[in-house]
């Protein structure tokens, strides 16, 4: 049986790995598992063809603990269980080295009920899970799974990451000995590959499947573009829709171009793209790009996520094209992503800032003794429902995070924030 370039060069070792060196490089936290061997559950979340499943094969190989996969695809809750009643016994066994690792591809396709199924062995130690997953973790998988699991984050291969394996496969796979082998431009080939090993792999293979025996072995951005226009499915068309296009789409919405993103929209359907995360995405741009601009977009957006929900395929096409046109047509801010972005880099530069007293919760008496509370004015007493008072802690001096942008209703909400800020505010309660 003819196994792919893809499978033949998956590294067995650590040291053959390619890439994701903030994991398995000196000192970086998975290589520490392993060296250790002692392996704590984690989900492995990035794009397809940046090392995953080969990172959990290597686990199983070095640490050499009883290592059982499922497929999110093909397993259901009656196929965990009896993987977790292995997993048991091998925990009982005097003759097992360490607690047993179940790996789970595509964890995302599990539902609730099948990750419930998972909680308790994870919970009391019976087995330390390691998923994979290209969907982002947070909307995928269950909240009490995630706080069981560190999430670890996988990028795509990098130029020099994807030029050393294309070197490591022409000089050590056998499709390539005893043959002529020229490397004459890679351009083509690392956009085509879009930092996915398996993509490069990939395209390699249809390469060679298309010369002769004795030609020699070519690799330019004549031969592979014409190669791949020939043959669109063989290098994982769906992987291609799943982060070119939906870039694509996302990024004529943020442009007003509603013509494009509706064709792009339905590139995403044609591809199979699962509609929840078309919807998903466009909840996302609806608050970051359209933000304060028009908040009808975030409610709308959410709605449409809500009615894909119920009403699935192939109807869901008309509130997807709806809320794409819709957000695509909407004036555009994003003043709300600035802001929050700002914020969060003063967190991180001043850390833990105290509380203004005023500003605190005085639930015991003791509190309210030490002036937790105290001095705290209600907006709602006083005129126009605003008071002046310090809400930031002092230290920060007040530093403007949130600047309005030129659109309707930002000018109206910067114009009252400027009347009630720098005008004369009634610092005497109504009562």
């Amino acid at each position: 049986m003819y196994e792919p370039l893809a499978e033949r060069m998956r590294p067995r070792t650590l040291d053959d790995y390619i890439g994701q060196s903030h994991l398995v490089g000196e000192g970086a936290v998975i290589r520490r598992m392993i060296e250790s061997g002692n392996i704590s559950s984690f989900i492995l979340w990035g794009p397809p063809g940046v090392g995953k499943t080969t990172l959990a094969r290597i686990i199983a190989e070095q640490t050499q603990v009883p290592f059982y996969t499922l497929s999110a695809v093909t397993s259901g809750v009656k196929e965990v269980r009896e993987v977790l009643d292995r997993c048991r016994a091998d925990a009982r066994s005097m003759f097992t080295k360490g607690r047993p690792v179940l790996f789970i591809d595509e964890i995302h396709r599990f539902n609730k009920s099948q990750q419930d199924s998972l909680l308790g062995a994870v919970e009391n130690g019976t087995v330390t899970l390691i998923g994979a997953t290209t969907e982002n973790p947070s909307f995928e998988v269950i909240r009490p799974l995630l706080s069981r699991a560190q999430v670890y984050v996988l990028n795509p291969l990098g130029k020099d990451d994807l030029l050393h394996l294309l070197d490591r496969a022409l000089k050590t796979d056998k499709m390539f000995q005893g043959r002529e082998v020229r490397v004459e431009q890679t351009e083509a080939l690392l956009r085509f590959a879009g930092g996915d090993a398996r993509k490069l792999l990939n395209i390699l293979d249809l390469i060679m499947q298309s010369i002769g025996a004795n030609d020699p072995f070519v690799i330019n951005d004549e031969i592979v573009t014409s190669r791949l226009q020939q043959n669109p499915v063989a290098f994982d068309k769906n992987g291609e829709m799943h982060y070119d296009i939906i870039s694509a789409f996302i990024k004529s919405i943020r442009g007003s171009d509603p013509d494009a993103a509706v064709y792009w929209l339905a590139r995403l359907i044609a591809g199979g793209e699962d509609p929840k995360f078309i919807a998903r995405r466009l909840c996302i741009l609806a608050a970051e790009d359209i933000g304060l601009a028009n908040p009808t977009a975030l409610l709308l957006a959410n709605a449409t996520f809500d009615i894909i929900n119920k009403i699935g395929w192939p109807e869901g096409r008309i509130p997807l094209s709806e809320c794409a046109i819709y957000l695509a047509a909407s004036a555009k801010s994003n003043s709300a992503y600035l802001a929050i972005a700002e914020a969060q880099a003063i967190v991180e530069k001043t850390g833990d800032a105290p509380v203004p007293l005023h500003l605190r919760n005085a639930p015991t008496t003791l509190m309210k003794e030490l002036g937790y509370g105290h001095d705290y004015k209600y907006a709602h007493d006083f005129p126009g429902h605003f008071v002046k008072q310090q809400y930031m802690p002092e230290q920060l001096n007040h530093p403007t995070l949130w600047t309005p942008q030129d659109n309707a209703v930002e000018n109206r909400l910067a114009e009252r924030m400027r009347r009630l800020w720098h005008g004369d505010a009634p610092e005497t309660p109504i009562n």
